[in-house]
C-alpha cells in the first residue's frame, strides 16, 4: 500500500476511534498505539503536553522516553518555539537534538494548536535517516487536527 493509501485509510480509522466523549489522554493514547503499530520504520509514536516552559510526556508506544524537555530545546521544544511541524532526516545533524533512543535517526513533530496556541506535540521517532516527508506531514496534521 502507497504512504498516501495508508494514510488515508490511518484517517478513517482515527476519526472513528477519537471521539471528545473518550478525553484526552484515552484519545492521544490510542491514537499514539494506531501510528505506532500501522506506520512503518517508527520507533517512537507519542504526545508531549505543554505546560508553562516545559513539554510533558504524555502517551507514547516505544521505549521509554524523556520527562520533561524545555521549549527551545531538542526538535519537539524547537517545534513548539517555531509553532510549525519539524521534519528532521538526520537527528544527528539537527543542533540540541535530545537523544532518548540511540536507535533514533529521523524525526517529525507536528505541533497541536488551539486559538492559535500550541498545547501539545506528537513526536515521531524512526530508526532509518530521512524517514519522514511533506505526505508524511500532512496527514499528520489532519489526523491530529481531530483531537
Amino acid at each position: 500500500m502507497n504512504k498516501t493509501n495508508l494514510y488515508t485509510v490511518l484517517l478513517q480509522q482515527a476519526t472513528a476511534l477519537l471521539l471528545p466523549r473518550f478525553g484526552l489522554i484515552s484519545n492521544t493514547a490510542n491514537l499514539s498505539a494506531l501510528l505506532y503499530r500501522n506506520l512503518p520504520e517508527i520507533n517512537w509514536a507519542g504526545f508531549y503536553f505543554l505546560e508553562g516552559d516545559m513539554l510533558r510526556l504524555g502517551p507514547f508506544q516505544g521505549k521509554p522516553a524523556c520527562t520533561e524537555i524545555p521549549i527551545g530545546r531538542g526538535v519537539c521544544g524547537t517545534a513548539v518555539r517555531e509553532g510549525k511541524t519539524l521534519i528532521v532526516p538526520d537527528v544527528h545533524a539537527f543542533a540540541g537534538h535530545i537523544a532518548c533512543d540511540s536507535a533514533s535517526k529521523s524525526e517529525i513533530v507536528i505541533p497541536l494548536e488551539k486559538n492559535g496556541q500550541v498545547w501539545a506535540v506528537l513526536d515521531l521517532d524512526a530508526p532509518v535517516f530521512n524517514r519522514f516527508d511533506e505526505t508524511d506531514a500532512h496527514y499528520l496534521q489532519k489526523i491530529t487536527a481531530l483531537l
